[in-house]
């Protein structure tokens, strides 16, 4: 019989060393993928390193966006010469996270953070929006290291929200970048590959996730295409333009009408109106705004002589729309919550419409309060009823 090759991990851990089996039957059938042997004894060994694909890999992620990559990764299975995954396996967190969901739709093997078994049976590791910390002796026991995707232009919005600070802050141009993870600090490893992307106008946060969810699987695979070329080109992060994305707080949705512009209102309503409602105070209580509509014209002629200070309101019959002023003119609603979801046009007619015609007090109670108003008053003062958060 005609002798055969297989594949068996190089001592250094970085690569495989070709040789031809002098066991011909623990072999049989498998010559046309990799066959990675236990015992270097058992093979005549040649001294070439093999560092190419197909790669065994586990991957780390919880939420939607992981799952883009985690469907790339798992569309690139196969036994074809072209196979970029041999083997794939997932780590993750609760039961209903759509990762953990996909994994086992798919018949994947999961395991449940942090009993994590990877020594000796994975080539590399891929992380995508996990949360978590990886210790070194786990970062160790992967050849090639581990990757993270990260939705931004690292050194640019490290941390756990990056695409929400992307638009809350304005940004015109960001990307994807994967890197190699290094222990006890999170997004400060070495480049491998990155992407510009450029932000369209009014994009919210969950448009521009869903885009950068697809352009980085995209260019995970491209990087694991030739993987040990981009780990020897790798470059390290610049130490000059690095900020943080701290995780979204419920307390961003106050709006402090005489300090936020139309357009920071915009942004903060395209960055958290899907997951938190914007929030102000009307008459002693906590008011949800739904429905922005964006930067309003409130013609003059329909302002009284008290309502052009911030937190004013008109109501706009003709479009049903609550229009609040603010540090440098007026934004729109057409929905608020209180007890229940209420039209404009019901919060004019309910509530804002009998406050007009409360004297004297009229001016104070046609206007939305902010939450840090009043100078050294504790802000919850102000409110009588808060509604859930």
């Amino acid at each position: 019989m005609a002798a055969h090759t297989c594949y068996l991990r190089c001592p250094n851990g970085r690569g495989f060393i070709r040789g031809v089996c002098g066991k011909l039957a623990s072999c049989a059938g498998q010559s046309q993928k990799y066959h990675r042997r236990t015992a270097v004894m058992s093979c005549n060994i040649q001294t070439r390193c093999v560092s190419h694909p197909p790669w065994r890999i586990l991957f780390f992620g919880s939420d939607d966006f992981a799952v883009e990559s985690l469907k790339r990764l798992h569309a690139a299975r196969g036994p074809g010469a072209d196979s970029l995954v041999d083997s794939l396996e997932v780590v993750t967190l609760a039961s209903n996270v759509p990762v953990r969901k996909f994994a086992e739709q798919h018949a994947l093997r999961v395991q449940q953070w942090p009993q994590v078994e990877s020594r000796g049976q994975f080539d590399v590791g891929v992380v995508v929006s996990f949360g978590c910390l990886l210790q070194d002796s786990l970062i160790n026991t992967f050849p090639y290291g581990i990757l993270n995707v990260h939705p931004s232009l690292l050194p640019r919005w490290r941390g756990p929200a990056p695409v929400f600070h992307t638009i809350l802050h304005g940004d015109k141009l960001t990307g994807v970048t994967v890197m190699q993870i290094r222990p006890r600090r999170f997004d400060v490893g070495p480049i491998l590959n990155q992407e510009l992307y450029e932000i369209p106008e009014k994009c919210t946060a969950d448009e521009l996730g869903g885009s950068l969810a697809a352009l980085g699987a995209q260019l995970l695979i491209d990087t694991l295409r030739n993987l040990p070329e981009r780990i020897a080109n790798r470059t390290e992060q610049a130490r000059e333009g690095a900020t943080f994305a701290p995780k979204i707080s419920s307390s961003l949705s106050w709006l402090v009408w005489e300090e936020q512009t139309c357009d920071q209102i915009d942004r903060l309503y395209r960055a958290i109106g899907s997951r938190v409602h914007l929030r102000t105070i009307w008459m002693g209580r906590a008011i949800k705004l739904l429905d922005f509509v964006g930067k309003c014209n409130v013609p003059s002629t329909e302002i009284s002589n008290f309502a052009a200070v911030p937190g004013s309101i008109q109501y706009q019959k003709e479009s049903n729309t609550l229009s609040v002023c603010c540090k440098d003119g007026w934004v729109g609603f057409k929905t608020v919550m209180l007890k229940k979801r209420l039209s404009a046009a019901d919060f004019f007619n309910g509530y804002l419409h009998q406050s007009v015609l409360k004297k004297p007090d009229s001016q104070n109670n046609c206007r939305f309060q902010s939450y840090r108003e009043k100078a050294g008053q504790n802000s919850t003062s102000l409110l009588r009823n808060k509604t859930s958060r």
